[in-house]
């Protein structure tokens, strides 16, 4: 009764969300994410874990005894051992399922060959990148989606018109210019840096540095400075906030204009439009991005959320 009463009275979150990821060579990897799926619903989690030959890319959510679980679980595995799990504390399950997956990367890529364990960048701890970005032989570089980073990003920052982290290649050219200056990339937590960087460097760029521990952890250790905005999440929090120092909104609500950060999927299943709608606007045109999608047969209900879990068509997608 007595840590009842202290849980209410410091409000103690029951649930964490953690997002971690590891490059590590992975030996029958296929059958890995088989074993790490049947442990993680035996502890209860819910989340979604990409398994590969060249590493593990997780995010998992549960409450504080699951999630301390799961963690030792991983550390006890030396390919893991020194693995960092960025840790946010919760109300509530940030997923509704558990999904494990083998897939050829852990973060699709495209280039073959590519030697992430010897040529990524140096690391900058938050307090470093804090002082080295305002350098003037520095870029700031984000490697993140343009629906990532439309609703927050570091000021100043160089950004790429691309709708997945595979199409970054083919805008090396815009990034030629930059070739003699210190490049310093970052993204949500760190691993899809880690592959840029690489291909920067085999690509000749000389400076290349990336944020360690990606915004999550800028946020956590150096208090978001600079950072404008909110930073996208792929769980249903959507986006979470980063900057106490001094905090912006950058994006705008697509029906009214009025500045808004609130990401919803369309209503209409067959249009599933991921775009910003803040609230008043969302009841009015109840969750939907236009008349017609208002108007469709395949309209589903609108809750104020504008969060819809995937219908999962083809079962053998999962490993069950």
């Amino acid at each position: 009764m007595q840590d009842v009463s202290l849980r209410t009275v410091f409000a103690v979150k029951n649930f964490r969300t953690l997002l971690y990821y590891k490059y590590a060579r992975i030996e029958n990897a296929e059958f890995f994410a088989m074993q790490h799926l049947r442990y993680c619903i035996s502890l209860g989690l819910k989340g979604r874990v990409l398994i590969a030959d060249e590493g593990i890319n997780g995010t998992v959510s549960g409450t504080v005894d699951q999630t301390d679980q799961y963690i030792r679980h991983l550390h006890a595995d030396s390919r893991f051992a020194d693995m960092i799990f960025k840790i946010d504390e919760e109300d509530k399950n940030s997923f509704a399922k558990m999904h494990v997956r083998y897939k050829k990367e852990i973060v699709h890529f495209g280039v073959d060959d590519l030697d992430v364990w010897n040529h990524s960048g140096k690391y900058l701890e938050p307090n470093e990148w804090m002082k080295m970005k305002d350098e003037p032989d520095a870029v700031v570089v984000d490697f993140r989606n343009e629906v990532e980073w439309r609703v927050g990003k570091f000021k100043n920052a160089v950004t790429l018109p691309i709708k997945h982290f595979r199409d970054v290649p083919d805008h090396l050219p815009l990034l030629e210019k930059f070739r003699d200056k210190k490049i310093l990339a970052y993204c949500t937590g760190g691993i899809r840096c880690e592959k840029a960087t690489a291909f920067l460097i085999e690509n000749g760029f000389k400076e290349v540095y990336h944020l360690h521990g990606g915004i999550i952890e800028y946020g956590k250790k150096a208090g978001g400075k600079d950072f404008d905005g909110k930073c996208y999440v792929f769980d249903s929090r959507i986006t979470v906030d980063v900057n106490s120092v001094n905090p912006d909104v950058i994006s705008q609500c697509a029906y009214c204009g009025k500045p808004s950060s609130r990401f919803i999927n369309c209503a209409n299943d067959e249009c599933n439009n991921h775009f910003i709608l803040c609230e008043e606007c969302g009841w009015e045109m109840d969750g939907c991005c236009s008349e017609k999608c208002r108007q469709h047969p395949q309209k589903r209900k609108y809750d104020g959320t504008g969060f819809y879990q995937k219908r999962h068509k083809q079962l053998h997608t999962e490993l069950l």
